[in-house]
């Protein structure tokens, strides 16, 4: 039986992107898209048993029109074509208020064939050309929906974890009482586990999340666990393997280095007492790159521009076609002598560049490392928020807010 295992998709993250003229469309939604297209084909091609997508199919939890119908043509490929596929909710995909419908639910409501979507903890047993396989859906679950306002009141954030792990790990163990030990069984989780290397997920994230040690999920009873919600693929365990798919597209500048793709699984019996063999294999997607260059030119250098010319044209191979990020440090005095043009112009061929310099100067007010009118809006909007001390709550919501601002007169710009 073989399994593909992605998740984290995210579709409507649009930052660094421009408006693609012949659809119409972000740039960078197209990524997301070809990124999501690659994972399809390779189902297809290579005739997978089930599709597993372990949470956030979008960045927002109301996503455009637009966004749901490109998400569903690739749904309908793998789903006409005979391919089961599974998709689990998670943090992004719960709406804002309760009784509000998820965002994949329309799969559910529509019945549509070989596609189930689950947004409670429940035992799916799905028929594949393979056979029976057995997936503990383990979705996002709101603190609300494992806890009660009685049993949480008074307690501090580190007891109010400690009491939803708990509650998460009785809902595992339960479950996996539950499995039919002669058919193989898959935890798939949208959850955070202690212990995972995280990547821009953390820049995503409301306030604080409750996690789950590497114990409550690697259940015995399990051939695989798979999971969504950390942004880098990773195996946090061998036997069983507890796995992170990561996300499928570079989100921004602190995943540049990060390898993107899926995981396909393969189970089959051994031979020896009836025990299952498992073994998976990470396969990489072709994704848009992000590259930073850093520049650092001291007072004694009489053609700054020069400086920074040379350092991009070490990296040309790199800058074409990609998200590109300038940073220069230089002093206040010889800031004057570049030349922004001729910079910008040995940048032509990358698909966005933001130019940010750091000016060594004392009585500049600044923001955190860069001033104020050379970093990007976004960033120095993130910087005016982290000093001012404002929540992480309401951060998350200004910074949702000012980024599609930033979009909208960016795209008008162009």
């Amino acid at each position: 039986m073989k399994i593909l295992h992605f998740a984290d998709l995210h579709l409507g993250v649009e930052r660094y992107g421009r408006l693609d003229p012949t659809t119409g469309l972000s740039s960078r939604l197209l990524d997301f898209l070809k990124a999501l297209d690659q994972v399809v084909d390779y189902a297809l091609e290579n005739k997978v048993d089930l599709v597993l997508f372990c949470g956030d199919a979008y960045k927002s939890r109301e996503p455009t029109q637009t966004q749901q119908r490109e998400f569903a043509r690739r749904i309908n490929r793998l789903s006409t074509n005979g391919v089961p596929i599974f998709l689990l909710i998670g943090n992004h995909d719960l709406p804002n208020a309760i009784g509000k419908a998820t965002t994949t639910e329309i799969f559910d409501t529509l019945t549509v064939k070989n596609v189930y979507v689950s947004n409670r903890p429940q035992i799916h047993r799905i028929a594949t050309k393979s056979g029976e396989v057995q997936i503990v859906s383990l979705p996002w679950l709101r603190r609300s929906a494992l806890l009660t306002r009685e049993e949480s009141k008074n307690l501090t954030f580190d007891q109010i974890n400690q009491r939803l792990q708990q509650a998460l790990t009785s809902v595992i163990a339960k479950q996996a009482g539950e499995l039919d030990p002669g058919l193989p069984a898959v935890l798939a989780a949208h959850v955070w586990v202690t212990g995972a290397k995280v990547g821009s997920e953390s820049a995503m994230t409301i306030g604080q999340e409750h996690t789950l040690l590497l114990s409550n999920v690697a259940h015995p009873a399990f051939d695989y666990i798979a999971l969504g919600h950390i942004h880098r693929h990773q195996v946090l365990n061998q036997s069983p393997p507890v796995v992170y798919a990561g996300s499928l597209e570079r989100l921004d500048f602190s995943e540049g280095e990060d390898e993107k793709g899926f995981y396909l699984v393969e189970i089959e019996p051994d031979g020896e007492n009836g025990k299952r063999k498992v073994s998976f294999d990470f396969h990489p997607v072709v994704g848009r790159r992000f590259v930073t260059i850093d520049v650092d030119i001291e007072a004694p250098d009489i053609e700054p521009t020069a400086t920074v010319l040379k350092a991009i044209a070490e990296q040309q191979d790199k800058v074409k076609d990609s998200i590109v990020r300038l940073q220069i440090s230089l002093p206040a005095e010889i800031e004057g002598q570049l030349r922004d043009n001729d910079i910008r112009n040995a940048l032509r061929e990358a698909h966005y560049f933001a130019l940010a310099k750091d000016i060594k100067r004392e009585s500049r007010l600044r923001l955190g490392q860069w001033t104020a009118e050379e970093i990007t809006p976004y960033d120095a909007l993130k910087a005016y928020l982290e000093a001012r001390k404002v929540s992480p709550e309401r951060a998350k919501l200004l910074l949702e807010y000012g980024e599609k601002l930033i979009e909208g007169q960016e795209t008008r710009q162009g």
